[in-house]
């Protein structure tokens, strides 16, 4: 299993608008995501080895970003025809098991992973409070598996650099992970 890596932060480029279900069916949109603060949308699967290495860890860094006024939502955007493990029925599980604080969102077409530009599974992209891109990276230098509970919380700080300033840091390093699971064209 190959992985990929996103490319560098595009400062400023905007939010695109979407509109997803979450796993129980609700329609939630890219303004109702959006926090007082900014917003943090994360693209993750549930087979993902790379997700399952970060899941704890990104739930407790999200719930303490919605804390500080960050909107936050993971959006599963696999084929998941391709990969049943990834089905929505199995993302309700997923998301109850890590206690999820925030929206699980179905990509069932694959079009917000496109628009967003989103690559491998975990993708985290982190905006301002007026939809500006400010954070393309990783949760923190885990792998495929979890590293050291002392690990420096890049998107945490990041994010909480974006709810304090507007602005997310000048150095960044790119997430890791496998890549999205497209659909046959």
């Amino acid at each position: 299993m190959a992985s990929l890596a996103p490319p560098v932060c595009e400062f400023g480029r905007p939010a695109p608008a979407f509109v997803l279900s979450d796993t129980f069916g609700t329609p939630r949109s890219r303004d109702q995501v959006m926090g007082p603060r900014g917003m943090l949308l994360a693209f993750i699967c549930n087979h993902c080895p790379y997700v399952r290495a970060v899941i704890d860890r990104f739930v407790r860094d999200a719930a303490a970003l919605q804390g500080l006024g960050i909107g936050v939502a993971a959006i599963m955007s696999n084929d998941w025809e391709a990969y049943p493990a990834d089905a929505p029925e199995q993302m309700s599980v997923f998301a109850a098991r890590h206690g999820f604080t925030f929206p699980y969102l179905i990509d069932t077409d694959q079009s917000v992973a496109r628009a967003y530009g989103a690559v491998c599974t975990p993708d985290f992209f982190g905006y301002d409070a007026k939809g500006g891109l400010q954070y393309r990276g990783r949760l923190d230098a885990s792998r495929k598996e979890a590293g050291p509970a002392d690990l420096r919380r890049d998107l945490f700080e990041a994010m909480r650099m974006v709810a304090e300033t507007g602005a997310g840091p000048a150095e960044q390093v790119a997430s890791i992970g496998c890549s999205i699971k497209w659909r046959a064209a």
